[in-house]
């Protein structure tokens, strides 16, 4: 069985990359073999422009934060940051110095002589954080760090994360199934699946343009409908859905009548409206299926024909709802907000 097929990838040096994909796609393979802990049946890994093959995981270079963080449970902080140095027979004040350094830089200081056990699960991030960078690696690679820690310290520690990386400039390439937290953090965003490439870009690039099915469902949530291109302007397309509505979409010139189209809606692109708007955009009348309140948002399933049901998030930003399970409402989407992918 391939775990990873035909990756071929350039990290710019200072950048925050994000290999990003489901689990069992082969992103942690990928970063296992540029930390050398698998070695690849073909193929070259190169750190700096050296090639590293053949080099042990212990003399690349690299700094390696665990999904589970893998601390040293009988070691105390200091001891557990400092276990890199030692093994690389640093003086013994230098090792002081660039511990109390990174703890510093991690917001850990006066925690040195603390075990895993008495801190907090954002502390013990922070720590095995603290010991990949104190050895100045070449490359940070981290295996879904923030996946053990609740909501709110998860937000946060993106952001400390990503601070304390513009901070020194290290290259990193981070490991994550998160879209969100691929889109916060990365420069650049890889999607994987199956073990291969799948695309990349900025994460921008990657929600608003995605070029094919499967990362625009991935990343963002979306609405999609099989169609085919039913007639070209001179400025806007119609797009007529299989068993549904004909929406308008500007025109783009990669694009022919007939040519099969899937047209996706990302949820949040979309109005819905007690009475029916002037004209504009795509208007479609509906009955409401299901209302969910989510706190900052309300969700809405809204079945604008027999077999097309539009999902709707909109901000919470009114204390009363005139929109209700069972009522009818419109549904309004600009043109713009109607992308196109290609069917093959």
């Amino acid at each position: 069985m391939t775990a990873v097929n035909g990756v071929s990838l350039d990290v710019k040096k200072g950048e925050f990359l994000s290999l990003l994909g489901p689990s069992g796609c082969g992103k942690t393979t990928t970063l296992r073999i540029i930390a050398g802990f698998e070695r690849p049946t073909r193929g070259s890994v190169f750190i700096r422009d050296e090639l590293v093959n053949n080099v042990p995981s212990y003399l690349r270079n690299t700094g390696m934060v665990f999904q589970n963080y893998a601390l040293f449970p009988h070691k105390r902080v200091y001891d557990n940051v400092a276990f890199g140095l030692k093994y690389r027979h640093f003086p013994k004040n230098e090792i002081k110095d660039r511990v109390k350094r990174v703890l510093d830089l991690v917001q850990l200081p006066g925690l040195e002589e603390r075990y895993p056990k008495q801190l907090s699960g954002g502390q013990q991030q922070r720590v095995a954080l603290a010991r990949a960078l104190v050895i100045e690696p070449d490359v940070l690679l981290l295996d879904e760090p923030l996946s053990n820690l609740d909501a709110k310290l998860r937000a946060q520690m993106r952001i400390e994360l990503k601070q304390i990386q513009q901070r020194i400039g290290i290259t990193t390439i981070f490991v994550t199934h998160d879209q969100e937290e691929s889109m916060t953090l990365s420069d650049r965003t890889v999607v994987m699946q199956k073990g291969s490439i799948i695309e990349q870009g900025e994460p921008y690039q990657l929600y608003e343009d995605p070029k094919s099915e499967f990362v625009a469902s991935f990343i963002g949530q979306s609405n999609f409908m099989n169609g085919k291109i039913a007639e070209i302007g001179e400025n806007m397309m119609k797009v007529s859905v299989d068993d549904g509505p004909v929406l308008t979409v500007p025109k783009q010139d990669a694009y022919g009548v007939g040519d099969s189209v899937t047209a996706f809606i990302r949820y949040e692109r979309i109005e819905v409206l007690p009475a029916k708007p002037p004209d504009g955009g795509n208007v479609l009348s509906g009955l409401v299926d299901h209302v969910m309140f989510l706190g900052t948002n309300y969700l809405y399933r809204v079945a604008v024909s027999p077999k097309v049901m539009l999902i709707a998030t909109e901000p919470n930003i009114r204390r009363t709802r005139s929109i209700v399970k069972g009522s009818t409402a419109w549904v309004r989407v600009e043109p713009e907000n109607v992308g196109l992918i290609r069917k093959p």
